[in-house]
């Protein structure tokens, strides 16, 4: 961690001990979550937008939803996940903080549960993406019948750790894949001329969309 990420991350704001308690879980258990600046900057987007539905692509252990719902308690929440382990941890946790009523935990392939979601004619004000990076494209693709104007789609984990800006560091063959697809999804983003895109070096990158138009 350089100084910059040091500072911002001492001044995060304070975490309630539920909260806290669940970043404790996920660095023991190793449990890949949000970093605290990008998740700092998530809640606040989702301040700003007010929206009333939220979708989360990759609900882990419900952490990252229940912080959108903290920020937003009006929100109703739908999330998806695929790993059966992960999907009952989050479900206890979601018990634990009483949010049941809150947020839709649907449990299978993001693809496949979005085209569900598709034909039940569902649309979300909000859309968080933090699932698996090799995905964005198709994620991103699956979920424009679920957009209207406005919408904003939020992703994680654009910059993977520095290797878009500098593959020299980059060791196996997987990663070296992985991190070509991530580029090839950031620049189609950039140049979607149906959003208005930002991406934000904070964390291991966010990116964020706006969607234009209907």
């Amino acid at each position: 961690m350089n100084n910059l990420e040091q500072y911002l991350t001492e001044h995060v704001t304070k975490r309630t001990d539920d909260f806290e308690a669940l970043e404790a879980f996920a660095k023991e258990h190793r449990v890949p979550i949000m970093e605290p600046v990008s998740m700092n900057f998530l809640t606040q987007l989702v301040r700003i937008h007010q929206p009333e539905t939220i979708l989360e692509l990759g609900t882990a252990i419900g952490y990252s939803a229940l912080r959108m719902l903290d920020a937003n308690p009006a929100a109703r929440l739908t999330t998806i996940e695929k790993d059966v382990k992960m999907y009952e941890l989050a479900q206890s946790n979601i018990a634990k903080h009483q949010k049941e009523s809150s947020i839709v935990q649907l449990q299978g392939d993001a693809l496949e549960v979005i085209a569900e979601l598709v034909a039940n004619e569902q649309t979300f004000d909000f859309i968080f993406i933090d699932a698996a990076k090799a995905q964005y494209q198709r994620f991103f693709d699956a979920v424009q019948p679920l957009t209207k104007k406005g919408t904003m789609i939020v992703c994680d984990n654009i910059l993977f750790k520095g290797y878009v800006v500098d593959e020299s560091k980059i060791e196996q063959k997987r990663l070296r894949s992985l991190t070509k697809k991530i580029q090839q999804f950031n620049a189609e983003l950039m140049q979607n001329p149906n959003y208005h895109s930002s991406i934000v070096p904070i964390g291991d990158g966010v990116s964020i969309s706006v969607k234009l138009n209907k």
